[in-house]
């Protein structure tokens, strides 16, 4: 696998080009059920009315913050991506729906400016397999530095299903059915084959779970719907 898939200025220039369906894609591709798993992987977060500081990490278009809403009515919401033509979306979208009032950042979470022990909740949805092991060992240590102590996370990606008969049609499903929806979006299949050879890489996020408790937090592996989506979620103890 060339790593080059992994720099981020690939990344960006990725979804950059993908931002104008990548809702509507990310619906396809998940059957439907990225809308229940953005709820369902919130679930370790108790509801509260209290002020929480609660940040979205590789946002996209925003679509985790109805769900976060719900859960977490009186949150002060940040959101971060460094694709900007992503956060064009996310930024109408909070004007629309969200009366303007989440803060929305463009910064590379792995150098980014955030601050240190500040946030009750860190949660990101489909951006884990964009990393390679070495990012992840820097993602895992940059969600330890802005969590409070006690401060939790919850994350959850697409991932490839354990059972095999699934496994076969759901690769075929996401990279040869899915690239031909891109092209009739977009006009190029490409980009959309990159989601797959990523889910591929990725497989689960049983090594990201790994390399999150290595790095000193607790954490608890967990899957939705045969495997079809994996995450994990903990807490920060000291």
């Amino acid at each position: 696998m060339d790593d080059n898939i992994y720099n981020p200025e690939f990344v960006k220039r990725l979804f950059n080009r993908m931002s104008r369906s990548y809702e509507r894609m990310n619906y396809i591709t998940s059957f439907g059920f990225s809308i229940r798993w953005r709820k369902q992987f919130l679930s370790s977060f108790h509801s509260t009315k209290e002020k929480a500081e609660i940040i979205d990490l590789l946002a996209g278009m925003g679509e985790t913050w109805k769900s976060v809403k719900h859960k977490l009515p009186n949150s002060n919401l940040t959101v971060l991506d460094f694709s900007e033509e992503m956060l064009k979306y996310a930024k109408r979208k909070s004007k629309e729906k969200f009366n303007d009032e989440i803060l929305i950042l463009q910064q590379d979470i792995l150098q980014n400016q955030l601050t240190a022990n500040h946030y009750d909740f860190v949660i990101c949805a489909f951006g884990l397999k964009t990393f390679n092991r070495e990012q992840l060992e820097i993602f895992a240590q940059e969600i330890k530095r802005i969590l409070k102590v006690g401060g939790q996370f919850s994350f959850i990606e697409i991932s490839k299903p354990s059972h095999k008969i699934l496994k076969t049609l759901y690769g075929f499903y996401l990279g040869k059915i899915i690239p031909i929806l891109g092209k009739l979006l977009l006009g190029d299949p490409k980009e959309y084959k990159m989601l797959w050879k990523y889910t591929d890489q990725f497989e689960n996020a049983k090594n990201a779970n790994d390399i999150f408790a290595k790095a000193g937090l607790k954490t608890e592996f967990v899957s939705y719907f045969y495997g079809c989506a994996t995450g994990f979620y903990g807490q920060k103890t000291e």
